[in-house]
């Protein structure tokens, strides 16, 4: 995936617009979602060196009719065709050219596409590439080569996708009840943080981070809080995302390898975002409703205000870990309150609590248990173990990057446990 170029920002704005128009005019997601796709594509490669039209949702409303009319007409049967998609409007009003689809603005339908592509029906990986597809305005392409997997992979996780909704009777709009819609919005958050962990820490590949993810999630987050302005937890997603993705740059060194949060420079972080995420958080939190994000979003601002590691407060960090682990309990959380007992406790007692999780099944060949460990180990001078520990992290991680950086941590500590046990040599100069 390139950078963005203005013609990319403004298809991937118009993306849901007019996928809501198409869908709410004519039925039928998947059909539309292909014809809106194609009109993307003869944008993105007509746009730049045409100029963009006046009305360049018009424009992509009517490119999209028409590859819809041509589906229609491409199929011998097209009459069993239009029974079987259960078009809302028969083809010869198809053909007659709805001039308010190009015209005017229809109301914003994307809070209503993601909670589609969100349908409980849906698995979650399916989940995130539908939604980066029709909300988000990727290609199969361009999402395939963001998640390192083949595009026939990523093609057909999507088709399932579109056949699951097709199974379970999925309609466009359909109200929800209050229920329903707060299922949905968790649904929703829950892709958008998810497409942002694989940007952060891409799971394969040779690349540390995956940049465009980690944009793309920010954006179309930013989609949501503007549509639910009044959901604390989106607001919370949000500044999350702001303030992980500000200390991106200094997570890895000209030569792409990790480096660690104590070894990194701070003057990299991005100040901007994180001035926004931590303003977005301030104003959210005094609503008095607090969930994991939001937490979470708390416990990367107090990171990003030390100056250095020494500096963090770790007694308020673990105290937040301790609202987290009650709020929303999960292996990864304890994991990660360990570190922070450890900082204030020692790390004896960041181990005592790892070992509760020795036998999680969530976190069974996880590298991140290991790696935690070899880590305190480390720290109370325990070289051998944690050379053994860092190994075995080393054979668990999916990254590249983190493979490699954990490797070299375990040959270091190795040596260090080797110079620590050789004979002291009287006659060699100390």
């Amino acid at each position: 995936m390139t950078p963005d170029t203005p013609v990319e920002d403004l298809l991937r704005d118009l993306a849901p617009q007019v996928l809501g128009a198409l869908t709410r005019r004519y039925g039928h997601f998947d059909a539309c979602e292909d014809a809106v796709q194609e009109a993307l594509l003869a944008a993105a490669l007509q746009w730049p060196e045409q100029g963009v039209p006046d009305n360049p949702r018009g424009w992509l409303v009517a490119v999209a009719r028409r590859r819809l009319v041509d589906q229609v007409r491409s199929d011998a049967a097209r009459r069993e065709r239009e029974e079987r998609l259960h078009f809302a409007t028969p083809a010869s009003e198809l053909l007659a050219h709805p001039a308010d689809l190009e015209t005017g603005r229809d109301a914003d339908d994307s809070l209503a596409l993601l909670f589609l592509c969100c349908h409980p029906a849906v698995s979650v990986p399916s989940r995130i590439a539908l939604t980066l597809r029709a909300v988000g305005g990727l290609t199969t392409t361009q999402i395939a080569a963001a998640f390192l997997v083949p595009e026939g992979t990523m093609a057909q996780r999507i088709s399932r996708a579109k056949q699951s909704l097709r199974a379970a009777g999925a309609d466009f709009g359909t109200p929800l009840d209050a229920g329903q819609r707060a299922e949905r919005l968790t649904a929703v958050q829950r892709v958008l943080y998810l497409v942002l962990n694989e940007g952060y820490t891409a799971s394969s590949g040779d690349q540390l981070t995956a940049p465009q993810l980690s944009a793309e999630a920010i954006r179309l987050t930013r989609l949501l809080h503007r549509l639910v302005p009044e959901d604390e937890e989106t607001s919370g997603l949000l500044a999350l995302m702001l303030l992980t993705d500000a200390r991106r740059p200094a997570r890895s060194g000209p030569d792409g390898a990790l480096v660690p949060l104590a070894e990194q420079d701070r003057s990299r972080w991005d100040a901007d975002l994180i001035a926004e995420g931590v303003g977005l958080l301030e104003s959210v939190l005094p609503r008095g409703r607090v969930g994991p994000y939001q937490l979470q979003a708390a416990i990367a601002a107090v990171h990003t205000e030390a100056k250095d590691v020494e500096s963090t407060d770790w007694p308020q960090i673990l105290a937040l870990y301790g609202l987290l682990e009650r709020v929303d309990p999960s292996p990864m959380v304890t994991l990660n309150r360990a570190v922070a007992l450890a900082m204030v406790e020692g790390p004896q007692a960041g181990l005592d609590l790892l070992d509760r999780l020795a036998d999680d099944r969530l976190l069974a060949g996880h590298h991140r248990l290991p790696a935690t460990r070899a880590h305190l180990l480390e720290l109370l001078g325990r070289a051998d173990e944690a050379a053994e520990s860092y190994r075995l992290a080393a054979r668990r991680a999916t990254s590249a990057a983190e493979r490699r950086y954990l490797s070299e941590r375990g040959s270091r500590t190795s040596r260090t446990a080797r110079e620590a046990a050789a004979p002291t040599d009287p006659g060699r100069p100390r």
